[in-house]
């Protein structure tokens, strides 16, 4: 279907506004069909194919939110989008939770309003190619970009069918789940299904940038608004522009920064450090975490209207022991990947007792803990096959405590200084600490009492990998 081909819904009591959408959307090659309420909008639906829908969230006969949820339920590939008054943040997030594909504030930005409508009518060409290119004999979610998620479990399934459901919203997600257990991942897959595929997927590590560089870090700065400023740099959001931003570990964002990340959001536009005036950006925002955000907001660590901004829509990624079932599946995929990767020798195979005990192990860094071992079997294997001592699993291995009376201080020497002998003693709680947590740095600093940022610190200074 091209352009000109396309029908587009407007519902707005208000005439002024019904004409500029119109003008606007005409000028886009768009059919318009434009009415006052919502009777009008179910008798347009049912006389007409659409292929998107603009409505006001306050209509004479009703909600806008009304039609938001009757379009979902009864025409659930239209994607349809609310205008909501300005401020109004939980209008828009009601309707996001509602299966609207996204929304604009009042007043109406016809920039914004632009790239939101393309974006749509992007999805419905693709869907609509998808389905005439569907071969009825392919299983569903078995190919494509959802393989990278490999697995069969039912836990698994569920989640490769919310992935696909979300990549057709706009709405914001906040995908949780432990460390190691593929947030990351999941949130690539949104963005590849979805029509920013095109764009730029950016990830950043919330708990990474020093605090003093997160403004600049976000949202980009003007020459000579602060020392060592030397040119424009271009933020975070700038970079994500027609694409989309993944905030990880989101719980670790300061207050200050929460202030500002949450007009950004909304405003759907960041003020560089040093400019006069705001920079629009056309940004999909999604969050990661691998701590509850509800207690941080109980106890005042993170702010509360972030928190329902960002969580319109969860996705819960499961953990590696909720999907043992797939360790054989995801074992075999890592194997092949470490033996093309190190490419001195074939994949090795797992005996039988190998990947029984690779199966009935606990697991606390997931996806990322099982590549350790396997990357560790393949080094110990003596041979074409991964036996049970190979894996180096913590039965097999010695206690290790982390007690300060049970840690052997290295034997000072006589020449050595002080400050030396201490750093032996750090660098060696780290490298235990890392070996005790199974490689997981977020549970090694939490076993150390300091933070990850301080750990990370630590790991660089010393060369720890």
């Amino acid at each position: 279907m091209n352009t000109a081909q396309q029908r587009v819904l407007v519902v707005d009591d208000e005439p002024d506004i019904r004409e500029l959408l119109d003008l606007t959307l005409t000028r886009m090659g768009l059919d318009v069909t434009t009415v006052e309420d919502l009777g009008n909008a179910r008798r347009a639906l049912g006389s007409h194919p659409f292929s998107f829908c603009l409505t006001d969230m306050r209509l004479p006969d009703g909600n806008g939110l009304d039609l938001v949820k009757e379009i979902s339920e009864q025409y659930p590939d239209l994607p349809t989008a609310v205008i909501t008054a300005h401020g109004k943040v939980e209008d828009a997030v009601t309707a996001l939770k509602m299966g609207a594909f996204d929304f604009v504030s009042k007043p109406v930005d016809l920039a914004v309003l632009r790239k939101l409508v393309n974006t749509a009518l992007k999805l419905m060409r693709e869907e609509e190619q998808d389905a005439s290119e569907e071969d009825e004999d392919r299983p569903a979610l078995s190919s494509g970009p959802l393989d990278k998620m490999a697995g069969t479990s039912k836990a698994i399934k569920r989640c490769k069918t919310m992935i696909a459901k979300l990549s057709r919203s706009q709405a914001p997600v906040l995908v949780s789940g432990d460390s190691g257990s593929g947030k990351e991942l999941a949130a690539r897959l949104i963005h590849e299904l979805g029509p920013r595929a095109d764009g730029p997927f950016i990830p950043v590590n919330c708990g990474a940038i020093p605090t003093e560089l997160m403004e600049s870090e976000f949202f980009g700065h003007k020459k000579g608004s602060f020392t060592g400023a030397s040119a424009d740099k271009e933020g975070l959001f700038q970079a994500a522009d027609g694409g989309t931003l993944l905030l990880d570990e989101v719980a670790d964002l300061p207050l200050h920064m929460q202030v500002k990340l949450l007009r950004a959001i909304q405003e759907k536009a960041v003020m560089p450090i040093g400019a006069r005036s705001e920079v629009s950006v056309d940004v999909r925002i999604l969050s990661a975490t691998n701590k509850p955000l509800k207690p941080l907001v109980e106890s005042g660590q993170f702010r509360s209207d972030l928190y329902f901004r960002l969580n319109v829509i969860e996705l819960h990624i499961p953990n590696l022991n909720e999907r043992s079932d797939d360790i054989p599946i995801l074992a075999e995929r890592f194997l092949a990947e470490i033996a093309e990767q190190w490419s001195d020798r074939e994949a090795p195979v797992i005996s039988d007792e190998a990947m029984a005990a690779l199966q009935t192990h606990k697991y606390t860094g997931n996806v990322r803990e099982l590549i350790n071992i396997l990357q560790r079997a393949v080094t110990m294997a003596e041979s074409e096959s991964i036996e049970v001592d190979d894996l180096m699993l913590e039965q097999y291995m010695p206690d290790l405590s982390l007690d300060d009376e049970e840690v052997e201080a290295p034997d000072q020497d006589e020449d050595q200084s002080l400050d030396s002998y201490i750093e032996d003693i750090e660098k060696r709680k780290l490298e235990e600490a890392l070996v005790k947590a199974r490689y997981n740095k977020t549970r090694a600093a939490e076993m150390l009492g300091i933070s990850f940022r301080s750990f990370r610190y630590k790991l660089k200074k010393y060369g720890i990998d």
